[in-house]
């Protein structure tokens, strides 16, 4: 089985990065991107901001040594939440999942917050089996589809609930 591990983010991951979050399909599905995913100077600005903010855990996300996405905790209006992005081709593998779990045992922030595109049922099936429940939703401005979307927002009050440990046939139809 491939193994899903973090690390922190170094220099070297910036290109990759900056390759996976400008994909338009993935930027459609996660909405809340960039308002252009092309500007790479924009995307460096921001990089190098949140690679040095101590409100801000970031990683990458690996699969048997291979970067394949990027999760991370930071705190919004004293609310803590968490984000993830997945490379496309990676998608339906249960890597989200696990890497979530991974987060969440050095995140120990409770409550914890996520957000994500209503339409998005993939990543809110992630969230919700961490153990993330819907709290409401919210209608915003999603740069990913230039206007105005339906928002999910979701808390998680106590410990995250296991990671799956392979990819079931239930996962690999999830992210």
């Amino acid at each position: 089985m491939a193994e899903v591990a973090l690390r922190p983010v170094d220099d070297s991951d910036l290109d990759a990065l900056f390759e996976q979050m400008r994909d338009p399909e993935s930027v459609r599905m996660a909405a809340f991107t960039a308002k252009d995913p092309d500007d790479r100077t924009a995307f460096d600005v921001h990089m190098a901001k949140v690679r040095t903010s101590p409100e801000v855990t970031n990683r990458i996300i690996t699969l048997d040594g291979r970067l394949v996405g990027s999760i991370a905790s930071f705190v919004v209006d004293g609310d803590t939440e968490v984000t993830y992005w997945i490379d496309r081709s990676f998608w339906g593998q249960g890597i989200v999942s696990r890497a979530l779990a991974l987060l969440l045992e050095s995140v120990s922030v409770r409550p914890l917050f996520a957000r994500a595109a209503s339409d998005n049922v993939r990543s809110l099936k992630v969230l919700q089996r961490a153990g993330f429940a819907i709290i409401g939703t919210e209608i915003s401005f999603a740069n990913g589809r230039n206007r105005e979307i339906e928002e999910t927002i979701l808390r998680l009050d106590g410990p995250a609930k296991a990671a799956p440990t392979d990819a079931s046939s239930e996962e690999r139809q999830t992210y």
